[in-house]
């Protein structure tokens, strides 16, 4: 007797669920897989879905009607919304963070915390939610500034000024005007690092590690890496520098 082929739903609509989706439609354990909301791209591998990414409550019941064996959450909003404590909740396979966990990048100021108080290396940062408060702080600082928006921004988050002047308007701009919304409702001041920077990547479970590849993200939007940050420039693996 065979093995019961697997239904995925992948959810998202990005570059990174177009990959995930990709890849899992290789895999001879897949039966079937459903996009949830998905791109032009992921129709080749996968059913698109009318069903937004943080509709939590409509993936939950796709996946209860369609009887679908693992859910696999691409995109940081719905983790930090708790998807995955509802659908373990219901007794529903799931891939992602918990939402306690994955506040560990949906706010910027809770990981700079975690970081300090388990001794791990990372940049000097203060948090602030009153704009009086984080602007007399800025001003006690050097350049080049380093401003965060606490919470998530599509990636478009870091900003860093040369001069105090910009990082003022910057600072007024995220906390007063809202450029990003309630993510900019609290900010982090952080030290500047010079360097390259990259990202390495591990799965775990909570007790076991494993490591995949390290990556650099093409962070900002004009050659010669200037502009400002964004989401979705791309990235190559593994780095050159990496050894």
């Amino acid at each position: 007797m065979g093995v019961r082929k697997m239904k995925i739903l992948v959810v998202g609509s990005g570059g990174r669920e177009h990959a995930l989706a990709w890849k899992l439609a290789q895999s001879p354990k897949v039966k079937e897989i459903y996009a949830a909301p998905g791109n032009a791209g992921m129709a080749k591998v996968a059913h698109n879905l009318d069903i937004k990414a943080e509709d939590s409550e409509a993936l939950l019941k796709f996946a209860r009607d369609n009887r679908i064996d693992l859910t696999v959450v691409g995109p940081e909003q719905p983790l930090a919304n708790g998807i995955v404590d509802l659908f373990s909740k219901n007794g529903l396979a799931i891939f992602g963070p918990e939402q306690r966990a994955a506040e560990i990048e949906s706010s910027k100021a809770f990981a700079a915390e975690l970081m300090e108080k388990h001794g791990i290396p990372c940049a000097r940062s203060a948090a602030f939610a009153d704009y009086a408060k984080a602007s007399e702080y800025l001003k006690q600082q050097k350049p080049p500034f380093v401003i965060k928006a606490d919470g998530l921004a599509a990636g478009k988050g870091v900003i860093i000024n040369d001069s105090q002047e910009d990082a003022l308007k910057t600072l007024a701009g995220i906390m007063q005007g809202k450029s990003f919304g309630k993510a900019g409702d609290r900010v982090v001041i952080q030290e500047h690092l010079e360097g390259q920077e990259m990202s390495f990547f591990v799965f775990t479970d909570g007790k076991t590690v494993m490591p995949t590849v390290p990556a650099c993200d093409y962070k900002r939007i004009f050659e010669g890496n200037r502009g400002p940050n964004t989401g979705g420039m791309g990235s190559y693996s593994p780095p050159r520098f990496y050894n």
